[in-house]
């Protein structure tokens, strides 16, 4: 039966991987491989182990299940805070995890005292970017006291995450909080706090319109990272050897490791514009239609059931993505000569969204390569 297929190039993430894990280790910082954006596929997380990786983390506890089904012994950081229904499995599933609120907390040293175990929790503390984490230092003080009053849990790390909500970037300032935090809640509450959790990657726009790599990879490289965070959780600088923004790809990476393939099943010429009164699209949106004139028009079987259109680049030269709806993608194909027929399986390259889409549809055929 017809899919679009995702084909993944395993031996890419290998060099990727281990590329990225040398570069860290070097200088003396973990690497946790987040594996959600390809939700957590065997295959990918035995290419990051042959290139070396040996901690991986995830938002979702089915995929750490998943993944820790299929290759025990793997190390998983549960990197979205947990719910308190889920206290049991994050204990029993999750080699330490992500925590900001007191009554999740207690929640999980329950489970952990249930299960005979000590549970390891990195405490996030948000340091402008107000998505998760304790903010400020009253709140701090406050939830130090209170864990340590919950037996199950040991507090063994602190952790930030900035670029995902409040789009704030990495700095040297935001980032020494955690190393002044570490130290105070160390001397104060008798706490053995070791990680460092510094978060993943950004770029920098300066006011120059000069892109500047300015993640917390490039502030270890030129030796600015505080002495301390020793650990990132990254997952698009590995698998697509792209900052967090998609604004900038890292030099020697592979960035071609997944693809995308639908099959083309209309070819015609026609007007750029919907002829006709404009309304909202399938999602409620109001799109916008630049006028290109009449040009030619692959709809390839295939749509946002399946993939992120916008995260997919075509590779043939001369085509571009016009757009998409549920089951069909619409793409230019006037510039490409004449080479494009019905039944051609046109290729894209992935953006992360993309792979996140595709790998979490029923209706795509992953294949690792």
């Amino acid at each position: 039966m017809y899919a679009p297929i995702l084909e993944i190039d395993t031996r890419k993430i290998e060099e990727n991987a281990r590329k990225l894990h040398t570069f860290c280790a070097l200088r003396g910082v973990e690497l946790a491989f987040v594996t959600k954006g390809f939700s957590a596929r065997p295959g990918v997380i035995r290419a990051a182990r042959a290139g070396g990786v040996t901690r991986f983390a995830d938002s979702r506890l089915k995929n750490i299940i998943a993944a820790k089904t299929a290759i025990p012994g793997l190390h998983y950081l549960l990197i979205r805070i947990p719910a308190i229904d889920e206290a049991e499995e994050v204990v029993r599933w999750a080699d330490c995890s992500l925590q900001s609120q007191i009554e999740v907390i207690r929640a999980v040293s329950d489970a952990a005292v249930r299960q005979g175990k000590i549970h390891p929790i990195i405490l996030m503390v948000d340091v402008g970017d107000l998505r998760e984490g304790v903010f400020g230092r009253e709140q701090l003080e406050e939830i130090a006291g209170q864990i340590l009053g919950c037996p199950g849990v040991e507090l063994v790390g602190l952790g930030t995450n900035v670029g995902c909500y409040g789009s704030i970037l990495p700095s040297v300032e935001n980032t020494r909080v955690l190393v002044e935090l570490r130290d105070f809640l160390n001397r104060k509450y008798g706490f053995h706090i070791k990680t460092l959790s510094g978060g993943s990657l950004v770029v920098l726009h300066d006011p120059a319109l000069a892109l500047r790599w300015c993640g917390r990879l490039l502030l270890l490289e030129e030796g600015r990272l505080p002495a301390g965070i020793n650990h990132l959780r990254v997952g698009e600088g590995l698998l697509y050897g792209e900052d967090t923004t998609g604004m900038r790809f890292l030099e020697g990476y592979h960035t071609d490791a997944f693809h995308f393939k639908a099959q083309v099943v209309e070819l015609r010429r026609k007007p750029s514009v919907p002829i006709g009164e404009h309304g909202r699209d399938g999602k409620g949106d109001l799109p916008e239609y630049p006028d290109r004139g009449v040009h030619l028009r692959a709809i390839c079987a295939a749509g946002k059931q399946d993939v992120a259109w916008a995260a997919l680049t075509p590779t043939l030269p001369g085509a571009e993505m016009i757009g998409a709806s549920s089951d069909h993608l619409i793409v230019d194909v006037e510039g490409c000569g004449g080479r494009v027929k019905v039944g051609d399986w046109l290729d894209f390259r992935c953006g992360y969204m993309a792979v996140l889409d595709a790998t979490t549809s029923a209706y795509v055929d992953v294949r690792e390569m």
